[in-house]
Order: C-alpha cells, then structure tokens, then sequence
C-alpha cells in the first residue's frame, strides 16, 4: 500500500517545479507561467511558490539536472508546502534519479502532479511509496486559452480538495488539440476549437469487472526506465490497472507495438488486470493503435479475457482526468465505464 497524502485545502502552499524542460523560464513563455500560476491562486485559493531553479530557462536546467533535483527535493523538504505540479515535461527527467532521495519523499507525503515526461518522476514517487497524481501541469492546463476546461477542474476538486470514496471518471463530451503558437501572448485570449466526442469510452476486448491498483504513464517514457530501480517489481503489476497514453512526439503504431512486446515479455501483460489507454493527441493513429493493442494482449498474449478501456482523457490531450498511483480502480465492461474505489488522498 502507498502512503497517501493529504488533501488541499485554501490557503495551503504549493511549489511550482521544473524536473524536464525548462520551458517555463524561457522569456517568450513566461506569461504561460503567470497565468498558471494566477490561477491556482484566484481559482483555488492557494498559496503559490515557485522553486528557486524552475525559471532559470531551457539551456541552464539542461545542463543541471541536479538542480532541477534539488528543487524537488527541497520542496519535499519543506513542510510548508502541501503539493508540488510540474510546469511541464519534457524528455529527460530520469536524468534525475541518481540525485533523488528516496527516504525524504517517503518521510514527507505530499501531492506530487504532472504528466508526460513526469511518467519518470511517477515511477520514483511509486518507489518511494507515495501515491502520485498523473495530472494537470502549468503551462498546459493551468494556463488554458482564456479559461480553464471544467472538466479538468472537475477533477482537481474532486480528487485533490473534496475527495469521496468513489469517483467516477467519465469521459469528456468534447475534446481539443488544437495548438495555438504559445510564444504569442494574444493567442492566450482565443479558445481553442473543441470537438465533439461521440465516442466516448471504446471497450476494445474483455468482459466482466476489472479492479486493481493504477500503474502506467506515457508510453514513450518507458524504455528510458525499465531496468532502472524505480522499475516496478513483478508482483507490483499483479492485478494492476494499467493506464497508457502517447505524445505529442506522436510514437509510430509499431513503436507502441514493441514496447507492448517488451512488457509481455516481462510476463507484465499476463499479470495486469486491466488496461486504459487515453485519447491519442489530434487522434493520430487513433484506430491503428487500437488494433496494436488487440494484437499484443489479445492474441500474442492470449489475454481475450482482459478489458481494454479505450479514448480516456488523461495525458496528451483537453480536456484531461486526474488518474493517482496505486490507488484501486474499477472498469466495468458492460457499461464502459471507469471509476475510482477510494479516496486517493486523507
């Protein structure tokens, strides 16, 4: 079981980091910043700092990953602060793990949130035994054009500051990834287009109710850490629900295929209870991947049996969930749906 957190609540401190790019620091994107930054205070009544290294731009946390490391560090450390969000990822945080100590995240719970690249940081939290949030980061969702997406506020609220014992996580009725130019300012006041789902959850194989312990991130990120130390043990995938989504960097169907191939031959795949598996960004690839995943689980793995949720908002794509580590989940195969089991913080 992985240590839970404490909730938010107005008024509580929370630390801005930059663990991969440093895009935040970088003069054409600050105002991104700003407005992340703004309205977690404006709009959930906290308290905001920003971490001594994380505007320090793209070149000087390139070469420093130990200060990025630091910076987390010592926001652990501290006992003012109650969460910590990433300003955004990038493609290099597992530069970090030889300077991450593992005892002084497990001593300090907090909220730790991000995603992408923040798929590294996850793993290490996981290994430290803290349950972590694979959720909204500022320079994406904090500083969405003109107003944030309510169903991402939705689960801000209803995961970090009001938690209940049973979530449901229902899927979005319109979706975005329409990108305008961050590097100009005016683009902040226009909305991007949504699009209207229709879709909604996609149940690609499996039958009856899958419960188990989420695991996952971006999908990119994984050969960067398997047989690192903050690689899940096996019995750590027993039953799990694990969760996967792809970047911007857009992963060829048969990029997905192999890592798939990887992980059932860790005797991963036979192990999971469940899989999710988000909205591709712009749904590029969106039915290929489908395809790839009945492949490899269904019939190279002979796991016909398995429920595969498909088209979750979470990850590379607006709106976006909040899906925490090692906390148990349900898929439910005759009605498609998704739904937390417990509270993930205290």
């Amino acid at each position: 079981m992985l240590i839970k957190p404490h909730r938010l609540k107005k008024g509580d401190t929370v630390a801005i980091v930059s663990l991969s790019s440093g895009l935040g620091g970088h003069p054409a994107f600050t105002h991104r910043y700003e407005i992340g930054k703004s309205r977690l205070e404006t709009e959930f009544g906290l308290n905001v700092i920003t971490m001594p290294n994380a505007l320090k731009g793209i070149e000087y946390l390139d070469n420093n990953p130990q200060a990025r490391a630091a910076d987390l560090m010592d926001a652990f450390k501290d006992d003012t602060i109650k969460a910590i969000i990433c300003m955004i990822g990038g493609n290099d945080t597992v530069r970090l793990l030889n300077y991450i100590n593992f005892d002084t995240i497990r001593q300090n719970p907090k909220i730790f949130m991000g995603y992408s690249d923040t798929t590294s940081n996850h793993f290490m939290m996981q290994k430290a035994g803290l349950v972590s949030f694979y959720g909204p980061c500022i320079l994406a969702e904090f500083a969405e054009n003109v107003a944030m997406h309510e169903y991402t506020k939705h689960y801000i609220q209803n995961v970090l500051f009001q938690p209940s014992d049973e979530l449901a996580i229902n899927p979005s009725p319109a979706w975005t990834s329409e990108f305008l130019e961050w590097a100009d300012p005016t683009n902040n006041k226009i909305a991007r287009t949504m699009t209207k789902d229709d879709k909604g959850y996609e149940l690609l194989q499996g039958e009856g109710i899958a419960q188990g312990r989420l695991l996952g991130g971006c999908i990119d990120v994984f050969p960067m850490i398997i047989g690192t130390k903050i690689w899940p043990n096996p019995d750590e995938w027993d039953n799990a629900i694990l969760f996967l989504e792809t970047s911007q960097e857009y992963p060829a169907p048969h990029d997905v295929k192999y890592i798939l191939r990887g992980l059932a031959a860790q005797g991963i795949i036979s192990r999971l209870g469940g899989i999710l598996f988000g909205k591709p960004q712009h749904e590029k690839y969106y039915e290929e991947y489908k395809q790839v995943l009945l492949q490899v689980v269904g019939k190279e793995s002979g796991r016909h049996d398995m429920p595969i949720l498909y088209n979750v908002n979470f990850g590379h794509t607006a709106p976006i969930c909040i899906l925490p580590y090692g906390v148990m989940a349900e898929i439910n195969s005759d009605n498609k749906s998704l739904r937390l089991l417990e509270a993930a913080v205290v």
